[in-house]
């Protein structure tokens, strides 16, 4: 697989500190230093490969490491805290994602068998080992990037393969569940798109329980199995990730930034706030500012 790699370093070669678009739909790159601030976000359903250096994400209590012939799947939208590295030999951060479209997932399974056995309820976030089959439908899929005239008709075609490719792997059940309906998986999506919608607004795990269709202990239950958060570990996830755009981009001060997320309470939310990110809103706001304005080169995500 080391030729495919090394193919797919320099068809993502041109990528910048920052998500780049690569003008095939949904499939996007990055390469470099990325700012710890912009690691720290809400990520999108998504497979991630990587091609160079390696990346650690946390959500929850748990955090997988992975690198270069090893692919990450994120099946809902979590909050994580990301990190990057280069490689041994100093060589940038590289990799490619596909954000994943539940409605190309259903459309292909109709094509495909179903599986003998419904998986166990398991998070919707893991790391596993790249095939040379999946590697090569993502060679092709970039190799788009040099025949843009090729993309309307090529592109749908390989990211049906990447799929496929994804769905015969150890990660295969989050993509059936997701483009399901009926499961678990799909309800606490849909939970989650709840939340992170009416984030500022007080969460009531009653009513959210009754819209995914689950008693409240086994939303409960479900909600920290998928997301490694309780539901309301994940709001306040997503409140302070706002709050901190809203000082970082915004401008805001500290109490109109913590009562236009939610908080009743400035004082809780800078206490919650330090105990996220490490320092007191205003100075972490200040050090992601000064960075930003330090010479050198820019990381973006």
């Amino acid at each position: 697989m080391n030729d495919q790699l090394n193919e797919l370093r320099a068809l993502a070669a041109s990528a910048a500190n920052r998500r780049t678009e690569t003008g095939i739909p949904r499939v996007a790159m990055v390469k470099g230093a990325i700012p710890e601030h912009q690691l720290a976000a809400v990520y999108d359903p998504m497979v991630n490969l990587i091609l160079q250096g390696s990346k650690s994400m946390t959500v929850g209590d748990r955090t997988l490491h992975y690198d270069p012939a090893t692919y990450f799947v994120m099946s809902i939208d979590l909050p994580a805290v990301g990190t990057v590295r280069p490689s041994a030999d100093g060589e940038p951060y590289l990799a490619v994602s596909l954000t994943l479209d539940p409605a190309v997932v259903s459309a292909l399974l109709i094509d495909l068998p179903k599986p003998a056995d419904a998986a166990e309820h398991q998070a919707g976030f893991s790391v596993a080992a790249v095939s040379g089959e999946l590697m090569d439908a993502w060679v092709r899929m970039l190799r788009l990037m040099t025949r843009p005239d090729d993309i309307p008709a090529l592109a749908p075609a390989y990211e049906r393969e990447i799929l496929y490719r994804v769905l015969q792997g150890p990660h295969g059940w989050m993509l059936r569940d997701i483009a399901n309906p009926d499961t678990a998986l799909a309800r606490i999506g849909l939970a989650i798109q709840w939340i992170r919608r009416d984030f500022a607004k007080p969460l009531r795990i009653d009513t959210l329980a009754r819209k995914a269709a689950m008693s409240p202990s086994a939303f409960h239950r479900h909600f920290k199995t998928v997301t490694a958060l309780s539901p309301l570990q994940f709001q306040k996830r997503i409140r302070l990730l706002q709050a901190r755009m809203l000082l970082i981009a915004g401008g805001r001060n500290v109490t109109s930034a913590a009562l236009d997320v939610g908080y009743q309470s400035p004082t809780q939310f800078s206490r919650e706030y330090t105990r996220a990110f490490g320092l007191p809103p205003t100075q972490d706001a200040a050090r992601i500012l000064d960075n930003a304005r330090a010479p050198g080169p820019r990381a973006a995500r």
